[in-house]
């Protein structure tokens, strides 16, 4: 659950969400687009992701890292990838093919079709507005992936790679007992070493 909108914790994430989507905002679309190509072939090297029968990933939005490239890899390794469609009852995740036409969902959003089976990946590649060295992530302030995260686990270990750029990270992010901090984070410059406290 996302903190309260007028929570002390809640301002701060929010000025430091918006601080580090304008840094990101400000790249050029080159440096972008090279970040994107140079984070999937990090993020192809993380061992466990290649383990993982079903990928969870996501479509771009704005000035987002661009996981396509990532995914055409994955699925040249022969994985399955689900993209995240928003319901009332939080993320569902459903099969993507190369090629298949995307709907509009909500946020401005591009999701798989409804008619399409849910499925429950063992791996999730993650968007996020901005990071710190412990792993912690601020989102877009709705909670989705952390609640995906927490349902998805109930399955079994769930393997989550953030992908950002270099200028997303921060020194500290507030984080709240539902946040769930990430296994791995790659930008552009390689992967962050966590530090775990």
């Amino acid at each position: 659950m996302a903190p309260h909108p007028t929570s002390p914790i809640a301002a701060l994430k929010t000025d430091l969400r918006n601080a580090a989507l304008a840094r990101r905002d400000a790249l050029a679309a080159p440096a972008r687009h090279a970040g994107a190509l140079t984070i999937a072939e990090t993020v192809m090297g993380i061992a466990p992701l290649a383990q993982a029968a079903i990928v969870g990933a996501f479509w771009p939005i704005r000035s987002e890292v661009d996981p396509r490239p990532l995914i055409e890899r994955l699925f040249a390794r022969g994985q399955r990838v689900a993209l995240p469609k928003v319901t009332p009852d939080g993320l569902v995740f459903r099969e993507w093919r190369a090629g298949e036409a995307l709907v509009s969902g909500r946020f401005g959003l591009s999701e798989p079709r409804d008619d399409l089976p849910p499925l429950d990946p063992t791996a999730l590649i993650v968007p996020l507005a901005a990071y710190d060295e412990r792993g912690h992530r601020i989102g877009y302030g709705r909670g989705y992936y952390d609640q995906a995260i927490e349902r998805l686990s109930r399955n079994g270990p769930v393997l989550t790679i953030g992908i950002a750029f270099s200028v997303q990270g921060v020194e500290h992010v507030p984080a709240e007992s539902h946040d769930q901090p990430l296994d791995h984070l790659i930008t552009e410059a390689g992967p962050v070493p966590l530090k775990r406290t």
